[in-house]
């Protein structure tokens, strides 16, 4: 899911072992259900194109996938999942928003409170430090070096908000709003995401060395193994 490096942990998603396949499936069921409740077709729906998509990206089977959208609109019954945002302190003052899918808001506070307190941490207010922001990464293998200013400066006059380069390629920050549009430019230049979603940006963002890397790092590990937690959004780099 999202967290303090986006190549990271995309890598990790897609290289699951098969102890965690059906925790992580779990997610993306969750995923695409609360996406499919503004309708079924992914064709219409973008939120659920972009659901299925990051499905896809970690092999989850088809008949999952149908079955997470049928229980979004309806057709398939079952408890009603709904989108929890918790505000945290982690391991080192690390700052963390935490989006949730759940069917128990009680069972999800406690398990989520729990996690952070295990760890150093704690539940608090950080929102402060985060904007909303359309977020896309495009590995360097979808890029061609010599025409990469070239793709900026059209990104540019779409009204992207960002354009950084990484050794591992380039990541776009547009408005929420822009998000779907700019992707679609993206196809029609046949170059392929590596992720696209709405995420929660840190306006400010600091690294961390030594013991407090080792601790954040085990938490990550932690946060990313609890079938609770949906996405996570820190400010660490």
């Amino acid at each position: 899911m999202s967290g303090h490096s986006k190549w990271a942990t995309t890598k990790r998603a897609k290289a699951i072992v098969d102890s965690k396949r059906s925790a992580v499936f779990t997610k993306f069921a969750n995923v695409i259900s609360i996406a499919a409740r503004k309708g079924g077709d992914p064709a219409a729906n973008f939120q659920l194109r972009m659901a299925i998509d990051k499905a896809r990206a970690v092999n989850m089977p088809k008949d999952n996938i149908e079955r997470a959208i049928k229980r979004g609109t309806g057709e398939a019954g079952g408890a009603a999942i709904e989108e929890l945002i918790y505000e945290a302190i982690g391991p080192a003052q690390s700052q963390f928003i935490v989006k949730c899918l759940s069917d128990n808001k009680n069972r999800t506070a406690a398990v989520v409170r729990h996690l952070f307190d295990k760890y150093g941490g704690s539940l608090g207010a950080v929102m402060w430090n985060f904007e909303i922001k359309g977020v896309i990464a495009v590995s360097i293998e979808q890029l061609t070096i010599s025409k990469l200013d070239e793709l900026e400066l059209e990104l540019i006059d779409l009204g992207i908000e960002d354009f950084i380069k990484e050794d591992e390629g380039i990541i776009i920050y547009t408005q929420p709003g822009d998000l779907q549009k700019v992707k679609q430019f993206l196809e029609s230049k046949n170059i392929a995401t590596e992720s696209a979603d709405i995420e929660y940006v840190a306006k400010e963002k600091k690294e961390l060395t030594g013991e407090d890397r080792i601790k954040f790092d085990n938490f990550i590990e932690a946060i990313e193994d609890n079938e609770e937690v949906a996405e996570y959004y820190t400010n660490i780099a």
